[in-house]
């Protein structure tokens, strides 16, 4: 069934076009992502559809019993209603309902009515209709779905009392979006839904929309949310708009395939115009040939020539380099407690960072990942322990609100400012690789979108080349294309990544290492995004068994103790193994800092340095020491 058809739309901004003979159908079960670059008017479209704006050309057509529901970017729901109140406000209409099988329940018990067949049979017959309805409603499961609403956006914890007034942005958000789901609207319109969602929520979004019944339009710049969720792609470029079958995934490979036919058959046929035009060209003024020519000309004339396939529109280039390398201990943190104003949020966190490490930092909203990246850099005090950075480290900060950015600054100044020993044409040349030309350069910052702000930012940290980078949601607000763009450029980087980001193909593609911060502590896991969910999913696995067996178990046997014997003796086993990596892993570390010191005490102003020297030797030492006592301890794990 054709819930929604758009038919040759336009949309104009004063004199600028936006959109120019757009065409999308959206039919029952459908599910649709509309893509393209920021600006490219895929909000336009999606506020457009809803209904709350006009558009100048074409036509929308949808039938009248046909609900939309409609969620812009970053809408906070605001309400004096506690949460349990305005979530449960959706279902007004099945309480009322509900309200009246119970009077009709009431009259079929009054002996008046009963002693009266065909009063009793009206309401009889009024008591079934409305009982099917309700019950087709969702009426006997509303308040289920209610709190597994709530559960899956993670208010569980929260009591349900609480004023939706006194609750943070992001809060307000998620409820917005929690309270157009429960509304189950025929056409379910979305615009960025997993902006400020986790990863545990993330997936539960994702798990909840395969199954909706209705249809779904979706903007996302989230690659992973959108493989798992759309079966089409509306690609929105150059004004105009084109469709794909299938997830994101598939939407890449079918247009490089399409482009790659499209530019042969470009080729070709410029191929052949080149000839009948050369043709043409050396036999018209011959009377011998010139009615051959001419017919090649008339030929050329009746052929409708192909435009050039449209390439993707241009990304933004990135490159970060570094000015010089880091020690190999680029981070430790011995134990620390973070927080505000003396509230902890974690407590006795403790890892280290090592050169060349790429870490992801995961884990539920109001963990503490942004502040512990904070006080990372100094910009919150700890409340206790120790962060100790490694030699020769320059931390690059990024900072998901952009709040080193100044509003009051130009593009231009804002980089010039801080790099004043730089000429204005290379400021321009680079603020130019992050999509900022001509007269983009004067715009005030204040006057910059999301995108161009996190655009913005990223060209300082270029400039900046530091060798440990830190990053906040660095692929908040980018389009596919820059977070591609961003993606390459980070794996190229020679320096040290350590990043919060709820973005798990950016995860799986950069992370060498998953740290997962939570309210047990600090977890390490050695490996990419699908290993992380890999191994949390057999931790769950385990703990669901030992949970069964524990509840099952029947009376100790002697089989019994010896199975557990067994058991225990293969845990000692693969712990030994374990640590005998983790031993020869170490002294392959200490041994490079050894060769990094000797090759140091070789230069001559090392050595005629008197404290450095004395500081290298010491280094030295100690790593010579920690070698033995390794060995000592491998040595006896061999024997055991």
């Amino acid at each position: 069934m054709i819930l929604l058809q758009v038919q040759q739309l336009s949309k104009y901004f004063g004199a600028e076009r936006i959109l120019s003979n757009i065409k999308l159908e959206v039919q029952s079960g459908d599910r649709i992502a509309l893509v393209g670059r920021n600006g490219a008017g895929k909000s336009t479209l999606l506020k457009i559809i809803a209904g709350q704006l006009s558009h100048e050309e074409g036509s929308i057509m949808k039938p009248k019993d046909v609900s939309i529901g409609y969620l812009a970017q970053d809408t906070g729901l605001e309400s004096d209603l506690s949460i349990w109140d305005e979530m449960n406000s959706v279902f007004d209409g099945l309480r009322e309902m509900e309200q009246k099988i119970r009077s009709l329940e009431a009259d079929m018990a009054d002996p008046d009515v009963y002693n009266q067949p065909a009063r009793y049979e009206q309401v009889m017959s009024a008591y079934d209709s409305l009982q099917n309805e309700f019950k087709e409603a969702g009426g006997y499961q509303y308040e289920a779905d209610l709190r597994s609403v709530l559960h899956g956006f993670r208010f569980h914890d929260y009591d349900y009392s609480t004023l939706i007034s006194t609750l943070s942005g992001g809060q307000k958000t998620r409820l917005a979006l929690a309270k157009l789901l429960l509304t189950k609207p025929d056409i379910l319109i979305l615009d960025e839904p997993t902006n400020h969602l986790d990863i545990e929520t993330l997936a539960w979004l994702e798990h909840y929309l395969q199954g909706y019944q209705g249809a779904i339009l979706i903007v996302s710049h989230d690659r992973y949310f959108l493989d798992q969720t759309v079966n089409q792609v509306y690609e929105v470029s150059r004004h105009k708009i084109r469709r794909f079958t299938g997830n994101y995934s598939k939407y890449l490979t079918q247009k490089a395939e399409q482009f790659e036919r499209d530019m042969k058959q470009y080729e070709k046929q410029q191929d052949e115009v080149a000839k009948l035009e050369d043709f043409v060209q050396r036999n018209i003024a011959r009377a011998s040939t010139t009615k051959r020519a001419q017919s090649r000309r008339k030929q050329l004339d009746r052929m409708e020539l192909l435009a050039r396939p449209d390439g993707d529109e241009k990304p933004p280039g990135m490159l970060f380099d570094i000015d010089r390398q880091s020690g190999n201990e680029v981070l430790s943190i011995d134990r620390v407690a973070i927080g505000y104003n003396g509230e902890k949020i974690g407590n006795e966190l403790s890892f280290t960072v090592s050169r060349g490490d790429s870490i992801a930092l995961v884990g539920p909203n109001g963990a503490g990942k942004s502040t512990l990246l904070k006080s990372i850099t100094g910009a919150l005090p700890l409340i206790s322990g120790g962060i100790q950075p490694g030699a020769g480290v320059e931390i690059g900060y990024y900072d998901q609100e952009q709040s080193h950015l100044n509003r009051s600054k130009t593009v231009l100044a804002e980089l010039w400012d801080d790099y004043a020993g730089t000429p204005e044409k290379e400021i321009r040349s680079i603020l130019g690789t992050f999509l900022f030309s001509g007269d983009d350069v004067l715009k005030p910052v204040a006057a910059l979108s999301g995108g161009e702000k996190a655009r913005l930012a990223l060209a300082k940290l270029t400039m900046q080349k530091a060798n440990f980078l830190i990053l906040d949601e660095p692929t908040n607000h980018l389009d596919l294309d820059s977070k591609e763009v961003l993606e390459n450029a980070l794996i190229e980087y020679p320096g040290t990544l350590l990043f919060v980001s709820h973005d798990r193909y950016f995860i799986n593609r950069i992370a060498t290492k998953v740290i997962e911060l939570d309210q047990k502590g600090i977890t390490v896991y050695l490996g990419d995004y699908d290993y992380y969910v890999e191994k949390k999913n057999e931790q769950e696995e385990l703990a669901a068994l030992e949970a069964v067996q524990s509840s099952t178990a029947p009376p100790k046997s002697a089989s019994a103790d010896s199975y557990k014997t067994d058991k225990e003796q293969r845990k000692k086993e693969r712990q030994k193994a374990r640590r005998i990596e983790e031993i020869e892993n170490e002294i392959a570390r200490q041994e490079e800092q050894i060769a990094e010191a000797e090759n140091l005490l070789c230069l001559p102003e090392v050595y005629e340095d008197h404290e450095q020297s004395l500081t290298l030797q010491q280094q030295l030492d100690q790593a010579n020491d920690a070698i033995e006592k390794l060995m000592e301890e491998w040595e006896l794990l061999q024997l055991d």
